[in-house]
């Protein structure tokens, strides 16, 4: 199914990522469900995402952060020498796993426990950026901005 956001393209300004990341979603051939994961939010500027991994170790695990992605992957070795199983159920592929994060977020901590890898992520928004109080004064309304005096002289003379 393709989705046509031209119209909305049009008459929206600032949105370019947004419109980018819906269409490249719709394009992807079909969902990937290797490693499973759980995102959860932690607090108002706190998540957490949860990766099932399996018979992976921290050595073959490398999570990288760029700006607005975060790209987890798994290298394993399928080639387990003198290895003779009867029945192979965990799955030990390697596998690559993005995930598209906001403006601001940032990876906190990454840990590897009992097979699960846990990934912090805290959204630090800089100061210049948060919402401010403007103050209303009352008084005098302003005026417009007038000419100095001695200008107003000299064009009068002139």
């Amino acid at each position: 199914m393709r989705i046509d956001l031209t119209p909305y393209r049009r008459s929206t300004i600032g949105f370019d990522r947004l419109f980018d990341l819906l269409e490249t979603n719709a394009r992807s051939s079909g969902p990937e469900n290797y490693p499973p994961f759980n995102l959860e939010r932690l607090g108002d500027d706190r998540y957490r995402i949860t990766l099932a991994v399996a018979g992976f170790g921290r050595d073959e695990i490398e999570i990288t952060a760029q700006q607005n992605l975060l790209l987890v992957v798994g290298r394993k070795d399928e080639k387990q020498p003198g290895a003779q199983f009867l029945h192979v159920g965990i799955a030990n592929r390697s596998f690559e796993r993005r995930f598209e994060i906001a403006d601001f977020v940032f990876v906190e901590d990454a840990r590897l426990v009992d097979g699960l890898l846990v990934i912090d992520l805290v959204r630090e928004v800089p100061e210049a950026m948060k919402p401010k109080t403007i103050t209303i004064k009352t008084g005098a309304p302003l005026t417009a901005v007038e000419a100095p005096k001695a200008d107003t002289e000299t064009a009068q003379a002139a």
